[in-house]
């Protein structure tokens, strides 16, 4: 009887219809999961999947894609001098910019959290996000123009140099050869050196005066403050112990004048650096008046030659080749440095901003410096997100495309492609081999994959 009564106690088991009703509620769950997912794996399948598996197939096919031809393909790829430049290229961008770009932005958020217009400032870093990589090329492209009136970088660099150096007023000056000058006495030719320098005859003494005659200026070239160099031709009178002379443009405006000889009309030369040279050795300098008239003192008795230095004539200072051989990649670097900084400040500075205080604080407790801090405690606890930042850009720099062709000049592209790019000019550029373009296009994918695939895991195990 007992035992009749515990089984009357016990609960009654659930009854098939309960069971059968959650199944069927399952099963529409997950039908209705793949209807929501199903427009999402279709588009990844249409534009990522699908491409994927038809450029492999692709890039086992010549360039016409009616021949198999293997992997041929991916050994003329890296017999190619273009491709391996393009991979060297690529290299070098993947070093370079990730690293400098989390190494500034570490930098900038650190020092954010002490501006007062931190806000302003992240702004001011942030907006070149929002410029398109096309305007930001086009933006570089004449920024680094080697026209110092249009690239504001050469600008600035002539400017620069010439504040601190000078630059010659009378790049295009040259004398007449083998012509001796009149006026205030009679002058010896000026012969060119190899250094570009002018210089006379070694026959001439204290007491003589001379005119050295150059053209090749233009009057409208002329400074402002030049006068004519006939007067002070004429009226000179050297003493026992000077030379003196006259430099002059030997062009009499609206033709006429005799060669040689200093007409009334023709302009003095002011400014032109004049040396006294004896047996090789420069023993006294000077510089022209506006007159063109120049003096040396205190000589003593001997021959002397007058030498007009190379420096007179040398050319302008027109800045730097930026989009040269040389430079090129450097400066692509550096605009894509201008557009990126904003972004690697942002993630790390939120990265910042989530440091535990305590250990900072414990840290100046205890007597450490800012420095000592920064190296110690902040970057440490910022590993992970440094991680993540360096990843993404490698992720990205390995897909430049719109700043290398827009920026690069036509003469130097080829100095500064790199994988994608390269694939772009080898399938549509010119090559017409989408075959080569293709094994190109999965040699690229092969070195992102790892790269992704190392930020997802990172991000898994941030989310554990």
């Amino acid at each position: 009887m007992t035992a009749t009564l515990v089984k009357e106690a016990s609960p009654p088991a659930p009854s098939h219809p309960d069971r059968a009703r959650r199944r069927r509620l399952r099963r529409r769950g997950r039908i209705v999961a793949v209807l929501f997912v199903l427009p999402a794996l279709l588009l990844l399948g249409a534009l990522v999947v699908y491409p994927v598996l038809f450029s492999v197939g692709r890039s086992l096919f010549d360039a016409s894609g009616t021949r198999f031809v293997g992997g041929e393909n991916y050994t003329e790829m890296f017999r190619d001098p273009a491709t391996l430049k393009a991979v060297r290229n690529t290299a070098i961008w993947v070093v370079i910019a990730p690293t400098l770009l989390t190494g500034l932005g570490l930098i900038l958020a650190v020092l954010v959290e002490k501006v007062r217009w931190a806000t302003a400032f992240k702004l001011l870093l942030f907006m070149p996000m929002a410029v398109s990589f096309l305007a930001a090329g086009i933006i570089f492209r004449l920024a680094y123009d080697d026209d110092p009136d249009k690239g504001v970088l050469n600008a600035a660099a002539v400017t620069v140099h010439d504040a601190f150096k000078g630059s010659s007023s009378y790049p295009t000056a040259r004398a007449r050869e083998a012509v001796g000058g009149g006026g205030g006495g009679a002058g010896p030719g000026l012969t060119k050196e190899a250094d570009g320098a002018y210089t006379t005859g070694a026959d001439l003494s204290p007491g003589t005066v001379t005119a050295l005659g150059l053209v090749g200026v233009a009057p409208k070239d002329l400074p402002d403050d030049a006068a004519p160099a006939h007067p002070a031709a004429t009226r000179q009178e050297a003493g026992a112990d000077e030379v003196r002379g006259v430099v002059y443009l030997d062009f009499t405006p609206g033709g006429g004048g005799e060669p040689g000889v200093v007409d009334r009309q023709e302009s003095g030369l002011p400014g032109m650096t004049v040396e006294a040279v004896r047996d090789g050795r420069t023993v006294a300098s000077t510089t022209t008046a506006a007159d063109g008239s120049f003096r040396f003192t205190g000589l003593d008795g001997g021959s002397y030659a007058v030498k007009l230095p190379a420096a007179n004539f040398a050319p302008p200072y027109d800045g730097i080749s930026w989009l040269g051989p040389t430079l090129v990649t450097p400066a692509i670097i550096g605009s894509y440095l201008w557009i990126w900084t904003g972004f690697a400040m942002v993630l790390i500075g939120a990265g910042l901003s989530a440091l535990p205080r305590d250990a900072l604080e414990a840290a100046r407790m205890d007597g450490a410096n800012e420095w000592q801090i920064f190296r110690r405690i902040t970057v440490p606890l910022l590993a992970p997100v440094l991680t993540v930042v360096f990843v993404t850009l490698v992720i990205n720099v390995m897909k430049v495309f719109d700043l290398v062709y827009i920026i690069a000049p036509g003469p130097v592209q080829e100095d500064a492609t790199v994988l994608a790019t390269q694939m772009w000019l080898v399938s549509f550029g010119g090559g017409n081999d989408q075959g080569m373009g293709s094994a190109l296009g999965v040699l690229l994918l092969l070195l992102v994959v790892p790269a992704m695939v190392f930020n997802v895991r990172r991000f898994r195990r941030s989310q554990r």
